[in-house]
């Protein structure tokens, strides 16, 4: 019983991608007919980049190389990255050190350094006082000026002043910083963290990573040079999967469906199975 044939696409391995001019067969059981079709294969590529700019440390594969998915292609130098992500390493530990102090108050000495304040203040008020009480007794005989009298009035209320702070201070030292005050430090821990997370994808994208297995076909920078962010550092042929293009004439085209079986044959006299896709 004969059987048709039919090409599509093939699961070819290595360099068997940079032959071109397939001959192309493939198979339908309900059909007792061939079809021979010529294709040729579709190389598929990649242009590798980085997502920053910088100074290349390291190129590390040559045209021609084979790569694996994973596999580190280039580098940037990374001391600017290390401090970028050092800063917001930083900035996250005094953000956090500052949440948990508004959210637990402050430690026994700060209370009672805020209580030692608010007591010196106090007592400035009350020295203050009795100055505006004395210039105002002798304003009434003339005995002190009237410049005199506003200015004694004048330290009465920045000591005034002076206390309420400290008062506050105590309050917050005591019970710990207002609920708005904690949700706006909870706000800005959650910016420096995501900053944070930044940097460190900044300094992992300093590697630049084959994204799957392939042939490197063209080196295009080489080490000590600037490049800007997208800038194209390699191009990849890509290994799998390997497509075989082909052109079918309009009255085969309804015998030839999705997910048939095909085999490849190639000038050389490989044979390999695919399917149509």
């Amino acid at each position: 019983m004969k059987h048709k044939r039919l090409i599509a696409g093939a699961g070819l391995l290595g360099l068997v991608i940079l032959i071109a001019g397939w001959t192309l067969y493939g198979r339908n059981g309900h059909f007792n007919t061939e079809i021979l079709l010529l294709g040729n294969i579709d190389v598929r590529q990649v242009d590798l980049a980085f997502k920053a700019p910088g100074r290349l440390a390291a190129v590390n594969f040559e045209e021609g190389d084979a790569v694996k998915a994973g596999d580190i292609v280039a580098s940037l130098e990374k001391p600017d990255f290390e401090d970028e992500r050092a800063l917001a390493a930083a900035n996250v530990a005094a953000q956090s050190n500052l949440v948990k102090k508004l959210e637990s108050g402050a430690r026994p000495e700060e209370i009672e350094q805020a209580r030692a304040a608010v007591a010196s203040r106090q007592a400035a008020l009350t020295l203050a006082q009795s100055t505006l009480t004395r210039m105002e007794r002798l304003a009434e005989t003339d005995a002190a000026s009237h410049q005199l009298h506003e200015e004694a009035q004048a330290k009465r209320d920045e000591a005034a002043a002076a206390l309420r702070t400290a008062e506050e201070g105590l309050t917050i030292a005591e019970t710990g910083g207002r609920v708005e005050d904690i949700e706006a430090a909870r706000a800005a821990l959650s910016a420096s963290e995501a900053t944070h997370r930044l940097a460190e994808r900044r300094l992992a994208d300093a590697d630049l990573k084959a994204p799957s297995d392939g042939i490197i076909l063209t080196r295009v920078r080489e080490p000590g040079a600037i490049v800007n962010a997208g800038e194209t550092i390699y191009t990849l042929s890509l290994n799998s999967p390997i497509w075989v293009r082909t052109y079918v004439s309009e009255p085969d085209l309804g015998r030839i469906r999705p997910g048939m079986t095909a085999e490849v044959r190639t000038d050389s006299g490989g044979v390999y199975k695919g399917q149509v896709g």
